[in-house]
C-alpha cells in the first residue's frame, strides 16, 4: 500500500469520525451517518489496497 493512499485513507476515516461525533452532539442525524460512511468507505479502500498488496507479495515469491 502507498504512503499517499494509506494518508488519504486516514484523513478520510478521521474525517469520518468527526463528522459523526459533530452529528451525534448537535442531534444532525444527516451528519452523523455522513460520517458513518466516509468511515466505511476509508476502510472499504483499505481492504482494497491490502488485497493489492497481497496479491503482489504472492507474485514476488513465486519470482524467486
Amino acid at each position: 500500500m502507498g504512503i499517499d493512499d494509506k494518508a488519504s485513507n486516514q484523513g478520510q476515516d478521521l474525517k469520518g469520525k468527526a463528522k459523526e461525533a459533530t452529528g451525534k452532539a448537535t442531534g444532525n442525524s444527516r451528519l452523523e451517518g455522513e460520517g458513518k460512511g466516509d468511515q466505511a468507505s476509508a476502510s472499504m479502500k483499505n481492504a482494497g489496497e491490502k488485497a493489492k498488496d497481497a496479491a503482489k507479495d504472492a507474485k514476488d515469491a513465486f519470482k524467486k
